[in-house]
């Protein structure tokens, strides 16, 4: 009961530092002195935050972090939209984003180093295949638009559907995948999709 009371009494005066004895940390554009800046957005998460909770599209994060290109999805400057394939999409694929769209040929042997880094730039290039280097993207346009993958290109076509319902929910992407969520973040936009985007 006396350790108690001796620490109601004790507390206020460890808690009340004199601004000397304060330390001010430092943002990582702000140098030695500066006062700490803290990033402000519009308040919405960013996509990396958005990728983090999506549990439906967790196999497509775990493949996006293994690669530098991931950093766009904290970047409050970079405005991208994602084309974010479910888990059960990515498992649905007949060859995984690290194995590559083509097998390697009988009697290659790679070691382990260059196996590594196959299946590296084939992460590297799946995950830019999904990502259109601008958002917002106007669904209703009937043109392509280029991704981060050079040379492969995605289109949304119009089918028919509820028209009170959001317009993603009655576009599909390159003919056949369906889009099934939408998710607005503070630099870009997630498209959630049931299937995933097809390159050679």
């Amino acid at each position: 009961m006396r350790l108690h009371l001796l620490s109601l009494l004790v507390l206020p005066f460890l808690a009340s530092a004199s601004t000397d004895e304060q330390m001010v940390l430092p943002a990582s554009q702000a140098g030695p002195g500066e006062p700490f800046v803290p990033v402000i957005n519009s308040g919405k998460p960013s996509l990396a935050d958005l990728l983090t909770i999506e549990s439906s599209a967790s196999i497509f994060y775990s493949y996006a972090r293994e690669i530098e290109l991931s950093q766009l999805f904290s970047d409050p400057n970079a405005r991208s939209t994602v084309l974010v394939p479910t888990n059960k999409a990515v498992v649905a694929l007949p060859r995984k984003p690290h194995e590559g769209p083509k097998p390697i040929d009988d009697g290659v042997i790679l070691t382990e180093a260059e196996f590594d880094n196959m299946s590296k730039k084939n992460v590297e290039r799946w995950v830019s295949a999904h990502i259109i280097p601008k958002s917002p993207i106007s669904l209703t346009s009937d043109g392509e638009f280029e991704t981060l993958l050079d040379g492969k290109n995605v289109t949304f076509k119009h089918i028919d559907g509820d028209s009170t319902a959001p317009e993603w929910t009655r576009v599909v992407l390159d003919g056949s995948v369906r889009l099934t969520g939408k998710k607005e973040a503070s630099n870009g936009v997630l498209y959630i999709l049931d299937g995933t985007v097809t390159f050679e």
